[in-house]
């Protein structure tokens, strides 16, 4: 797949499937080159899906400045722009969330239908765990450190009592294949640098579109408390929690085909 060049900077971006239009915004660090990901996932099978490496990660550029919410979603619009979608429907996952709310905000117009997964909205409603403050730990660190956050039902009496599967979730929150690449970490800080600051709390009721908000019951990154605020404050927006953390869509299998009857505007059964 190609790149786009939209704004400032070229986009890396991958698009499959056939059917409505879908765009997906990835959460902190994606990179399409990690395998399996969404795109391996049912999307596909229901949607024309458009996933593209955020500003700063994986292969689209890595400009060293000051990045922004609205600056993400601005790089989203352009993206469209260039492909000539004028609209699609939109999921955001954790941080993609983050950004999916800044575009659903800014350009009402471009957003058919809306999922905001495991995210948050900042200011009073609730900001999700604030990453940014582990950026000085090693990669096995913080991921032994944020294991029990991303899923609170494994905590240290799990872990002892299921010792290999946790040194499994380690290894696998720890790899970073691309960590070496020029630019990689700087882009990465940059990302949870806008991630700090982002707060959409005052302006969600300027969301028109149907919107589905969900989490995982065990969330402690994005509290399932701060779903329950988020949907109270967004027009007519349904509220689901699944079985999971901060991973459900991975964990729970009637995540995915909710979201799907959901954009569809279908009814589950």
């Amino acid at each position: 797949m190609p790149f786009a060049k939209a704004g400032d900077i070229d986009i890396w971006y991958e698009r499959v499937g056939s059917g409505p239009r879908l765009l997906f915004i990835s959460g902190t660090g994606g990179d399409l080159r990690m395998r399996p990901n969404v795109l391996d996932g049912p999307f596909p099978k229901h949607f024309d899906m458009l996933a593209y490496d955020q500003r700063g990660l994986g292969q689209t550029s890595k400009p060293d400045a000051p990045y922004s919410m609205a600056q993400y979603a601005e790089d989203a619009v352009n993206l469209m722009t260039t492909i000539g979608w004028v609209s699609a429907l939109v999921i955001g996952v954790s941080f993609g969330g983050m950004v999916a709310q800044e575009l659903a905000i800014n350009h009402p117009h471009m957003v058919e239908g809306l999922v905001l997964a495991c995210t948050s909205p900042g200011g009073a409603g609730g900001a999700s765990y604030p990453l940014h403050t582990l950026m000085e730990m090693n990669p096995e660190e913080r991921a032994r450190f944020m294991i029990p956050i991303s899923d609170t039902r494994h905590d240290e009496d799990w872990a002892k009592a299921n010792p290999e599967t946790y040194e499994q979730l380690v290894a696998m929150a720890a790899a970073d294949p691309y960590a070496d690449e020029e630019g990689h970490e700087m882009g990465r800080r940059r990302q949870l640098e806008a991630r700090a600051l982002h707060d959409t709390w005052s302006r969600l009721g300027e969301i028109r579109c149907p919107t589905l908000v969900c989490g995982g019951k065990y969330d402690g990154i994005a509290l399932p408390e701060t779903q329950e605020r988020m949907a109270s404050r967004i027009r007519g927006a349904e509220l689901r929690f699944f079985e999971g953390g901060h991973l459900f869509m991975l964990q729970d299998r009637a995540a995915l085909p909710a979201m799907i009857s959901f954009l569809k505007g279908e009814e589950e059964t």
